[in-house]
């Protein structure tokens, strides 16, 4: 073993370090009652590991080409890491209540490290234990309020899809290592894949374990109970983090080792994105619970971040991805921070029906969430109109109207165009609660902890600041 390779592996040895420091500092302050200190030690080390993810790295493999790294890998970790950052930073309050503050950190620190090993895979084995590094952890996490049987049933919800869906996954994997028999990446791609029976099933079963994870029609299923019941805390990293790091390695599979065989997945992405937006928004219009209603929404969005992959050029599909990522992360984890904030002073509600007046109590939350489900909307100026912009130049790209694989492209183009109106229908129905709907006894007012109020900040700042300053595109294309 050549030792020197671990420092290639910068990104996950800080995770580890932070693990580390992280259990030292719980174990030995076990006993204390009070300690505030903690969250912003893990926000800080959380936010040095962002840091460190956007050193200048070049494109190099370790460990005989199980871990292969780049720059659109590591601005990718980068981003991963800075959303982490604001779920540890908003969820001080909620995370000190039960005592087990350390325990909570160290679970979301674990799930980025298999993250962060499942992007960096070169090898269909190290993929698949990234992915499990990932799973493990993070179904702990879901049933974090052990005491609460919303918490306890999505747990097991969760375990049972995630390892119905490994399995599938592997039997995917099995049939491909049949075919070339390797595991690794390159060596599938130096075999030059053709569309025999096996590569073909091979692509299916490994986009179907994959497609659940990142919460696509028709691997969907789990995702509304798990995020009802689910801590919020856990349910917006479930939504951004999870979701993001699986999207990132399903393109970049796809493109290197699924290439000479790329007709045949485009077919099955075109088909399994337009399901995605449209029944999610469909499903998203009936809901009156707050988490469910955006469970959906995040399956919708799902659709719109592999519609990046629909593309001819690699370069062009992860920029578009990562951006997409980016702004969804921001948005997103703004709306859950003032869901969990809200929850916190309300007895534990989220029902949509509980934000009526919102606005005459806590008109500035009110705000915020307004702008938040705008920038999920797509509506200008605001940051989620450019990103769903780059997505859908990315699905046309490279597209000839005049061909049937390109004529395709433009039509599930268009049937997302059409979507995105759809799904301001139901984004306005919050806003119509807070700021339209009479009520008598609208929640009380309340003011947020430190905490919450930074990341919302951070929040706001991307929503508005990401999309009109080109730099930030143009960083992410660069790396591509």
């Amino acid at each position: 073993m050549n030792y020197s390779d671990f420092f290639k592996m910068i990104p996950e040895a800080s995770l580890v370090a932070i693990l580390i420091v992280l259990f030292v500092a719980d174990f030995a302050t076990a006993k204390t009652e009070e300690r505030r200190w903690f969250n912003p030690l893990a926000s800080v080390l959380l936010l040095l590991n962002t840091f460190v993810c956007l050193l200048p790295m070049e494109a190099q493999t370790a460990f005989g080409g199980m871990y292969v790294t780049s720059s659109a890998v590591n601005v990718m970790k980068a981003i991963l890491s800075m959303g982490t950052f604001i779920v540890v930073l908003q969820s001080r309050v909620w995370a000190a209540k039960g005592g087990k503050e350390g325990e909570f950190y160290m679970l979301i620190v674990s799930t980025l490290l298999g993250m962060f090993a499942m992007m960096s895979a070169g090898n269909f084995l190290m993929f698949f234990l990234g992915l499990e590094m990932a799973s493990v952890p993070l179904a702990c996490a879901v049933a974090f309020d052990m005491y609460r049987k919303n918490s306890a049933e999505a747990a097991a919800k969760f375990i049972l899809t995630a390892t119905f869906s490994s399995g599938v996954m592997i039997y995917g994997i099995s049939f491909l290592y049949g075919e070339f028999g390797t595991l690794y990446f390159a060596d599938v791609v130096a075999a030059k894949m053709q569309a025999t029976p096996l590569t073909i099933m091979g692509l299916v079963f490994f986009f179907s374990g994959l497609g659940f994870k990142i919460s696509l029609v028709p691997f969907h299923f789990w995702t509304a109970d798990t995020y009802q019941g689910a801590p919020t805390t856990v349910t917006g990293y479930l939504s951004v983090i999870s979701k993001g790091a699986a999207a990132f390695t399903l393109l970049s599979i796809l493109f290197h080792v699924f290439g000479g065989i790329m007709v045949y997945w485009h077919v099955l992405l075109m088909i399994v994105v337009v399901l995605s937006i449209t029944i999610a928004n469909l499903f998203a219009v009936r809901q009156g619970e707050l988490k469910r209603f955006m469970a959906f929404s995040s399956i919708s969005q799902a659709g719109y971040i592999m519609l990046a992959a629909i593309g001819n050029d690699w370069a062009n599909s992860v920029t578009a991805l990562s951006y997409y990522v980016l702004i969804y992360i921001v948005a997103n984890m703004a709306v859950f921070t003032i869901i969990s904030v809200v929850e916190q002073n309300n007895g534990g509600k989220t029902n949509i029906s509980d934000y009526n007046g919102f606005y005459r109590t806590n008109p500035r939350l009110s705000f915020l969430m307004t702008l938040a489900m705008f920038s999920l909307g797509g509506i200008p100026p605001f940051a989620g109109m450019f990103s769903k912009f780059f997505v859908f130049m990315s699905g046309v790209n490279g597209a000839d109207i005049n061909t049937t694989m390109g004529a395709w492209a433009y039509a599930v183009v268009f049937i997302a165009l059409i979507n995105t109106v759809i799904s301001l229908y139901y984004y306005l129905k919050i806003v119509k609660a807070m700021y339209i709907v009479r009520t008598d006894n609208p929640l009380p007012a309340f003011r947020s902890d430190c905490n919450t109020k930074f990341a919302l900040a951070v929040c706001m700042a991307g929503i508005l600041l990401f999309g009109v300053c080109s730099f930030v595109y143009e960083w992410i294309a660069a790396a591509a």
